[in-house]
């Protein structure tokens, strides 16, 4: 018995050394974490590097680390929009570490550039938006646009066209002009550029390589923008390119992409055209035997699955204290309409020296770009829509190089003249047509930064830019073509062109940055003077391909000059209020001398309401702000392209306006029309703001009501018999209004060691109306706009009272069965008589609200993010429909052409006014799934980082539209290049 107990002893005094050389191995890690004010931060990620043992710290920032393996261990503490803290430590039993968090650079206290400097986001006066790289959508993406489209509240991008490298429609905060320009002003690295269309290039922004861009801020309200005076009242896009790093990266990455055509145009099939032009032309053989035997699906011959590659390289580091980047790009991407291709080469250098002990700062940028274009022959997109599909694509002739083509004696006759006004075999029209440019730009600057050595408060700094660029082209068609064909003279096209650009700035400004200690505020004053140039000149040619007639050359040079005075001051006292004063005086050559300068003065002020007492130390509220601006900008861009509108000027005729004296016709002189009290559009702008973060910032966001007014606005009107040479002239004349709320919200959902989820979302709601149009102030005064096909040439009109670009249609009546009858409209002026007097204003093309979605889901390596766009509140005029009747089934010239299902739908067999019917003006709200992204992170190997994605662009659209697509920029659906579903795979190595 005392065996068996001095052995049970035994067993337990071994367990119990045992048991205290295991615990003596570990132990535990209490403590607290807080922010910068020493407020707790809940829900913070508490780990041991390199070891699987982690926590969260509780709603009062408290935390508990347990069997932590003794001896040296680093805790590492995060939290989203902060630092992360590591922190050395030595376990032995139970240890004490407490954190307290910086705010992230990139977070709460990014810096957003502004006009002439850069400050804490959370500073801003201005109602701005950040969107930085990370944040891009991904993806094959060839232009700026598509990387932030739906991203930013009260910005409006809409692609023009399916094309690879196309341009997009940018408003911000809908549009303040009639006939002036209503894009914003695009800043690159300080540099701000002339964004008006460049012959040959299909998108100004497509010469800068997204890849390179760090981050992209928009500045909306009159306080952000008033810096930039008379080029701002529609916004400004400061574009910041990436810079060098401390340590050595190179970085490749690439990417493929499929692109195919998510929808067609619902046509007539060749049996289907056949059976309607049989059943509409019963008995009429004139009509009836023109039917051929063939079914051809005109769009598939048009379209193809189209292949793209983007590939990008890039250095960065520092030699020899001098931070560098170099960034070599080049991106081939084909077009789903076949032979339509777009080519890329970008080149970007930045180099950031810093002299005199670091009180002169450098910053040199240059880019360039060589991009190559084959545009293809665009109209082939309607044609293939109106073919008759009972042809084939060849049918042997020799005359028109075996293409099936409409001659005057059939369509199968190669002796016949051809029907120029018949639809043209799209097929002949991509393979004989060679519409191609070459485009090559270069953006560069050197700006210097000098702290004064005798006051450091001081800064001078001078930035010395160029934007030149050179473009030359051509647009040839074969002589055995239909749509080039001229009777008599002969046919073919020889059609080149070149131009060039030559842009310089010059601006230097002084800052002085104060801070008054003694009554604890801060003064940040700015002063300076701005000189631009814009300078163009061009040469074109064109003939037929034989040269029998060709057009006398059309030569251009034309320049301006923009010279500007500004000035701001900002205020701040007790960090809390903040006062912001700008003006800027601006003079353009654009306008006469007593009419070219412009005052454009704006203030702001802000109070961060959570540095007050009674929120200070409030653990909900973690960021407070209110702002109130009101200030003026200016316009002077006019869309006419005409630097001289105040001056009596004379402009060449062509060849169809010459004189004949004897054998010899001569080209004339005709005098242009002008206004010689031309002078600037001015738009006023208040704005009410709030910025604001709950639960340390995990839900953070701003809400902005805004009220822009424009008066004196650039608008072409009708001139008075002999008061001027022309019947119309660019003049000052009208007044509009836009009014908008916009809401964004960041939410970062979860936020765990291995898990993540981010989630933003914005919303904005624009509403405008023409608040005068004539010198009289007469509300009945209609300004007729938007062209489209058909018999009346314009669907649009500016009218008081009415949204801009509103559609001008008649009123169209049903039958009891809701059929449109055709011809019938409502008499609005009970005259008994339809006619112009009965068109009626007829909803709008713009959005009312438009909705961006954005997430980002993250689960250890892996990533999966989307993006989405709603816009409501937007009508279209379906012109594609509104051209499919019965009646254009046959045509008195001899052919017959294809229509869309649309003809069913009405049956109309006349064409008098059926397409300036309100019928074709068609609700087209939609949501669109723009992007939707898989990614994969591979574990690190030496320095190497991999990441693998997949991804699609344009998922899907939800909509009512009858049309192809429903986002249509402006409104008129005219054929348009359609949008691609675009399929990709991405590879990204950095080291």
């Amino acid at each position: 018995m005392e065996k068996i107990y001095s052995l049970k002893y035994g067993l337990l005094l071994l367990f119990v050394c045992l048991s205290n050389w295991v615990f003596a191995q570990s132990g535990t890690i209490t403590g607290k974490v807080v922010d910068e004010n020493n407020l707790p931060l809940p829900a913070a990620t508490v780990v041991v590097k390199g070891k699987s043992i982690s926590t969260s710290t509780d709603a009062n920032g408290f935390y508990k680390l347990s069997n932590v393996p003794a001896g040296a261990q680093t805790v590492v503490i995060s939290f989203i929009g902060y630092k992360n803290q590591e922190n050395p430590v030595n376990v032995s039993g139970a240890v004490s570490l407490n954190g307290q968090l910086e705010p992230s650079t990139l977070a709460l206290n990014e810096v957003a550039v502004i006009g002439y400097g850069t400050v804490r986001k959370s500073d801003a006066t201005g109602a701005i938006s950040v969107v930085t790289a990370k944040d891009f959508n991904r993806g094959a993406v060839n232009t700026i646009q598509d990387a932030i489209v739906g991203k930013l509240p009260g910005v409006v991008i809409t692609s023009t066209s399916g094309a690879p490298g196309n341009t997009s429609t940018i408003r911000i905060r809908g549009g303040a002009s009639l006939n002036a320009s209503n894009d914003p002003l695009i800043v690159i690295d300080n540099v701000p550029i002339d964004n008006t269309a460049l012959g040959g290039s299909a998108n100004i922004l497509n010469t800068i390589n997204p890849n390179d861009v760090e981050n992209i801020t928009v500045l909306k309200d009159a306080s952000a923008t008033a810096i930039y005076g008379a080029r701002a009242s529609n916004g400004v896009l400061l574009i910041t390119t990436k810079r060098g790093s401390k340590e050595l990266k190179l970085n490749y990455n690439v990417t493929t992409s499929l692109s195919v055509l998510p929808k067609q145009v619902d046509v007539y099939t060749g049996d289907e055209f056949r059976d309607v032009v049989n059943k509409v032309y019963a008995g009429n053989t004139a009509v009836t035997n023109l039917l051929g035997t063939a079914s051809t699906d005109w769009q598939k011959e048009i379209y193809q699955k189209a292949f793209g590659q983007d590939h990008n390289l890039s250095v960065s580091g520092t030699a020899k204290n001098l931070p560098y980047r170099v960034a070599l790009g080049y991106n081939n991407s084909d077009g789903i309409l076949k032979t339509y291709n777009f080519q890329r080469t970008t080149l970007a250098i930045g180099l950031d020296p810093s002299l005199l002990n670091n009180h002169l700062n450098i910053h040199v940028n240059v880019k360039g770009l060589y991009n190559l274009n084959n545009f293809a022959e665009q109209s082939a997109v309607g044609n293939a829509i109106n073919y008759d599909p009972t042809k084939p694509v060849y049918n042997g002739n020799t005359r028109w190089r075996g293409y099936t083509t409409w001659t005057d004696k059939g369509n199968t006759n190669i002796n016949g003249d051809p029907v120029t006004l018949a639809p043209a075999n799209p097929v002949a029209q991509l393979d004989l047509t060679d519409n191609k440019s070459t485009v090559r730009r270069s953006i560069g600057n050197a700006q210097f930064d000098y702290k004064m050595h005798f006051l450091p408060e001081l800064r001078a700094n001078l930035n010395l830019a160029y934007d030149y660029a050179k473009v030359f082209g051509h647009n040839n068609a074969r002589d055995s073509t239909q749509w080039v064909y001229i009777p008599v003279v002969a046919g073919g096209r020889l059609s080149n062109y070149e131009e060039s650009r030559k842009n310089q700035l010059v601006d230097f400004y002084f800052n002085y940055v104060k801070d008054l200690k003694a009554v604890d505020s801060r003064l940040d004053a700015t002063a300076g003077y701005s000189w631009s140039h814009f300078y163009r000149e061009g040469h074109g040619t064109s003939s037929d391909i034989k040269m029998t007639a060709p057009q006398p050359p059309n030569d251009y040079i034309t320049e301006y000059y923009l010279i500007s005075f500004f000035g701001r001051l900002n205020y701040t006292f007790k960090d809390k209020y903040q006062l912001t004063f700008t003006v800027r005086d601006d003079a353009t050559s654009r306008f006469a001398k007593d009419k070219r300068w412009g005052l454009f003065p704006a203030g702001a002020f802000t109070w961060r309401i959570k540095d007050e007492d009674f929120l200070k130390n409030s653990n909900t509220v973690s960021d407070l702000k209110l702002r109130v601006s009101y200030g003026v900008t200016g316009q002077q861009d006019l869309n006419n392209g005409n630097n001289y509108p105040y001056l009596a000027k004379f402009t060449v005729s062509d060849q169809t306006s010459r004189y004949q004296l004897g054998d010899t016709f001569y080209n004339t002189l005709r005098p242009d029309g002008y206004d010689a009290n031309i002078k600037w559009e001015t738009t006023t702008t208040t704005n009410i703001g709030l910025d604001y973060g709950f639960l340390n910032n995990r839900l953070t966001g701003t809400i902005d009501y805004y009220f822009r007014k424009t008066k004196d606005l650039l608008s072409i009107v009708n001139a008075a018999a002999g008061t001027n040479f022309a019947a119309t002239v660019l003049t000052n004349v009208g007044n509009m209004e836009n009014r908008g709320l916009e809401l964004g919200l960041n939410a970062v959902v979860i936020s765990k060691k291995d898990f993540s989820w981010n989630l933003s979302y914005n919303i904005s709601y624009n509403k405008n109306k023409i608040t005068r149009l004539s010198l009289n102030a007469n509300d009945n005064t209609i300004i007729q706009v938007g062209g489209i096909s058909g018999t009346f040439n314009t669907i649009q009109a500016q009218k008081v009272g009415s949204p801009l670009n509103s559609f001008y249609v008649y009123q169209q009546i049903y039958d009891s069965n809701g059929k449109p009858i055709e011809d019938a409209y409502v008499d609005r002026n009970n005259d008994n008589v339809i006619n112009s007097s009965d068109l009626y204003i007829y909803k709008k093309p713009d959005p009312t609200v438009q909705m961006g979605i954005n997430s980002r889901l993250a689960y250890k390596d892996w990533d999966f993010a989307f993006s989405g766009r709603l816009s409501l509140g937007n009508y279209n005029y379906n012109n594609v429909a509104s051209g499919s009747t019965y009646r254009g089934l046959y045509s008195s010239l001899g052919y017959i052409a294809n229509q869309t299902k649309a003809a069913e739908e009405t049956q109309f067999t006349t064409a008098l006014k059926t397409n300036m019917s309100d019928f074709y003006i068609q609700k087209a709200s939609y949501f669109r799934m723009d992007n939707v992204n898989l990614g994969y992170n591979v574990p690190k190997f030496n320095k190497l980082k991999l990441r693998v994605s997949a991804g699609v662009q344009n998922v899907f659209v939800i909509t009512k539209y009858k049309g192809l697509d429903p986002e249509i920029s402006g409104g008129l659906d005219n054929n348009f290049f359609p949008r691609a579903r675009i399929y990709q795979l991405g590879l990204n190595c950095t080291f």
